[in-house]
């Protein structure tokens, strides 16, 4: 740590890191003149949204997907990951060809605001100090990551998107885009999420909270400064939540009880089982490519999102007079955002005479269902935005498609 000058902080060499500055991806910088208003009643400026692009933006911008990711992804949704050099998180669904054709849309896909991979978060310098923010980044909300967004599609000239969608805590973006700013959503696809969340998934975030900062390498939120990286404390919050991820019938059909390069169990702690194997090698990857700090940050502002609370505790009212078209998908093995809450969503907007539509996908693939091969699912999506499409008087699918 450099201390004659705070403002020369060099942070140290972690990919984490680099990307938090140095994003490889495309990014807008909104200057201190022009601050994003946070739901806990501060200012953020200057700040940086990083984002990637795939196909073309058409002359009338009316052919633009905004796509949301989820909490642990990023803005490479169809494209190599700098870090870890693994396919986009989405290439299933988003490509050319695909039921998000890039052949046809003009597809975005930011990096959220608290995130750590090129959009101001916790790993980003504090302009004030020249340091990373710490625990010194306001606290956020899903509101607050789709206002800098807006900032974004602003920036791009596109006054309505054609279509948002995502998954998980994408899906809670794309409720908060829907509700906040209707008339700049013409079509919406929420997918396996829920209004608001609930007591038993705050209470799976808050232990894993609680193992990150328990690791003695946190150091207060302070580590990066300190040349330090919570591990252990992050690999176990991401293990506790990559249950929650997957269904029992997954993980059995995956996993079963079978031993993991053993004949016989070895009458001690080391990973006995393939399911253990399997969570040990998730948690310690995850550390190379995620920063400790925005996996408190972001889930916090999961479990603050409440769209009913927003509105007189009345959901409808989040979508009165809603002129956006909705198709909403929740899977049958989906106990982390069960189908229950997919069709609350469903009844407000009914309650609201929405144009909406409702499928329940037959899984047993859990929660991430919706980022696996799902024939139902692509055909879902691919059905509704051509009809969406058709609608907008955009150019028809190529093939047949």
């Amino acid at each position: 740590m450099n201390t004659a000058n705070p403002r020369e902080f060099q942070p140290h060499s972690d990919a984490r890191v680099l990307e938090a500055t140095k994003p490889s991806s495309d990014y807008i910088d909104i200057p201190e003149s022009e601050p994003l208003h946070l739901d806990c009643r501060q200012l953020l400026a200057p700040f940086r949204i990083a984002y990637k692009t795939y196909g073309t933006l058409n002359a009338a911008k009316s052919n633009a997907i905004l796509v949301c990711h989820a909490l642990t992804g990023d803005q490479y949704v169809a494209s190599e990951h700098p870090v870890t050099r693994k396919p986009g998180w989405w290439e299933t669904m988003v490509g050319p060809g695909k039921p998000i054709d890039t052949d046809r849309f003009f597809v975005i896909c930011p990096n959220i605001l608290g995130g750590c991979m090129g959009s101001t978060g916790p790993a980003s310098p504090n302009p004030k100090t020249g340091k990373p923010w710490g625990l010194d980044f306001p606290v956020i909300t899903i509101g607050d990551m789709v206002d800098a967004q807006v900032r974004l599609i602003d920036h791009l000239g596109i006054d309505q998107l054609f279509c948002v969608t995502g998954g998980s805590m994408g899906g809670m973006q794309v409720l908060q885009w829907a509700s906040r700013y209707p008339e700049r959503v013409f079509s919406a696809v929420p997918v396996a999420t829920a209004a608001w969340h609930s007591s038993q998934n705050i209470a799976f975030h808050e232990v894993g909270r609680q193992a990150v900062m328990a690791d003695p390498d946190w150091c207060e939120g302070r580590y990066h400064e300190l040349g330090k990286t919570p591990r252990n404390g992050l690999a176990v919050a991401r293990m506790a939540a990559h249950i929650t991820y997957l269904s029992e019938e997954a993980l059995h059909r995956k996993f079963g009880r079978s031993l993991q390069d053993l004949a016989a169990k070895s009458f001690s702690f080391n990973a006995d089982f393939q399911v253990e194997s399997y969570l040990r090698h998730q948690g310690s990857t995850f550390v190379d490519r995620f920063d400790a700090n925005s996996y408190l940050y972001i889930t916090r502002a999961m479990d603050y999102f409440d769209l009913a609370a927003e509105h007189g505790d009345v959901l409808a009212n989040a979508f009165r007079g809603t002129r956006t078209r909705f198709c909403v998908v929740s899977f049958t093995s989906d106990w982390l955002y069960p189908t229950r809450e997919s069709r609350e969503i469903v009844h407000a907007l009914n309650a609201v005479a929405a144009n909406v539509s409702f499928v329940e996908i037959e899984s047993d693939k859990g929660h991430d269902a919706f980022l696996l091969d799902e024939p139902e699912l692509f055909a879902t999506i691919r059905g509704f935005l051509n009809a969406a499409a058709e609608r907008r008087g955009l150019k028809p699918a190529q093939d047949g498609r």
